[in-house]
């Protein structure tokens, strides 16, 4: 049976060892199935409350303003779970390279896998992304997590059964 934890170590104050069983319930997680799309269309934020804001504004003066639901029949809530039952999540690899408190600052990340070692530039590291689950499950087949370019260059094809991310 293969283990389902990964290794963060090298030139660190504090290696962790990582269980990515339990980011499901993590804030920080992205869907991946639409990370990448809304990446590419990200538009800043005030932009955004601006033009939802203006939206519901030209809508309620034109149709008037609903009153606001005092109950819910949980269709909400249901197809929430539902989505995060069936996801295919990602999270933030940076964070958890700070947790460690490298020695120096880094220049290259080596990703050791079952049958290979990748390695990559730290400027690479700080924007990837570490899947976690598909359709709401862990990876067992091919994990415990796949590491995906900040880009999305490699989306299709991402790096697969990390054991070890070492830091130089």
């Amino acid at each position: 049976m293969q283990e389902f934890v990964f290794f963060i170590e090298g030139h660190v104050q504090h290696p962790l060892t990582i269980d990515p069983t339990v980011w499901i319930f993590d804030e920080r997680k992205v869907d991946l199935d639409t990370y990448f799309n809304e990446q590419a269309n990200n538009e800043d934020e005030d932009t955004i409350y601006k033009k939802e804001i203006s939206a519901q504004w030209d809508k309620e003066i034109l149709e008037g303003s609903a009153p606001p639901r005092l109950h819910t029949n949980g269709n909400e809530i249901k197809h929430k779970k539902q989505r995060e039952i069936n996801g295919k999540y990602a999270i933030p690899l940076l964070p958890f390279i700070e947790n460690t408190k490298p020695t120096q600052t880094p220049t290259f990340i080596e990703i050791e896998c079952k049958e290979q070692t990748v390695t990559l530039q730290y400027a690479q590291v700080k924007k990837a992304l570490l899947g976690f689950a598909k359709e709401g499950k862990p990876l067992h087949e091919d994990g415990p997590v796949h590491l995906y370019y900040g880009d999305g260059s490699n989306v299709n094809d991402p790096i697969r059964h990390i054991k070890k991310i070492i830091v130089h």
